[in-house]
């Protein structure tokens, strides 16, 4: 199976969790689901820089410890159900954590080990189950603002949340994570990808000059203040493309993060509707996850 296919079962094996747990509505209470296999789970202070969370294994026991340092409540649920993700996916804890000691993970869509990143789509999908989350985004509008409406409905971090956003909404529309003047990653809505001579944004590449991005990101402590910024541009600054389109930059810091998060969108580009195709239903229909008890 390939990474993709591997990742999107991850997340559907957690959207499945939550049906058979009789999980119908949110925010997700990650803690509970935690304790309900009986794992503690504890705030950790003195995290090392870069590490999200860890899972700790003594016999058939096992705990949570998350990072604390950056201070988001989203962040922080975020990291424990990306260890729940590690206890709860098949085959994570022989790969992980074996035998007694300490798993340190990096949660947040920035590793690039596959168990890590279907760990995050696994945290992903049990805090924003597509169904609940779709039934909020038919509420609100575009952009910024639907991300931060979202984000509090599911007690997410924008980061996460800006990038369910674009997975599902039906609107022309990318997110973009960025530090200083280099893109972290990028991900596109699924109507903004019909752009003709469409520029794929990959991890190392810089950020456009001349964008709200780029002036707010050379100042750190516009960064750290949570500080925002709205544009109107031409698409092609960011994707490029065979045509002129009008977009709306859109831009906040992340503060302790140290990170910032763009958010494009397209009013002008017609909306499509969002859906899996008929291979990847059956796909889907297909998988039968076994959970740890």
């Amino acid at each position: 199976m390939n990474l993709a296919a591997r990742l999107k079962r991850a997340q559907m094996q957690a959207e499945r969790f939550l049906q058979e747990e009789g999980i119908t509505s949110l925010p997700i209470d990650v803690i509970d689901i935690a304790e309900s296999r009986g794992i503690v789970v504890q705030g950790k202070p003195d995290t090392a820089p870069g590490v999200s969370g860890m899972l700790i294994r003594a016999g058939d026991n096992f705990g949570i410890m998350y990072a604390t340092h950056i201070k988001s409540t989203g962040f922080q649920r975020f990291s424990i159900a990306h260890e729940l993700g590690h206890y709860l996916l098949e085959g994570h804890i022989d790969h992980v954590l074996p035998k007694n000691g300490e798993h340190f993970s990096q949660a947040g869509f920035t590793s690039a080990d596959p168990y890590e990143l279907e760990a995050d789509h696994f945290a992903s999908g049990l805090l924003m189950p597509s169904t609940l989350f779709q039934a909020e985004l038919r509420k609100v509008n575009d952009g910024l603002e639907a991300i931060e409406t979202l984000a509090g409905e599911c007690m997410t971090s924008l980061t996460a949340t800006a990038i369910k956003y674009a997975e599902l909404t039906r609107s022309a529309a990318a997110v973009i994570v960025s530090t200083g003047q280099q893109i972290d990653y990028c991900r596109l809505s699924n109507s903004i990808k019909d752009l003709k001579g469409l520029t794929w944004l990959t991890k190392g590449s810089p950020v456009p000059g001349g964008t709200e991005t780029a002036r707010l990101n050379a100042d750190s402590e516009l960064v750290s203040r949570a500080q925002r910024s709205a544009a109107d541009i031409d698409i092609r600054m960011w994707l490029g493309g065979d045509r002129k389109v009008a977009a709306i930059e859109e831009v906040i810091g992340l503060g302790s993060y140290g990170r910032t998060l763009t958010v494009l969108t397209c009013p002008s580009l017609e909306d499509e509707a969002y859906g899996y195709d008929d291979d990847d239903d059956r796909l889907i229909d297909s998988w039968t996850p076994r959970f740890r008890r």
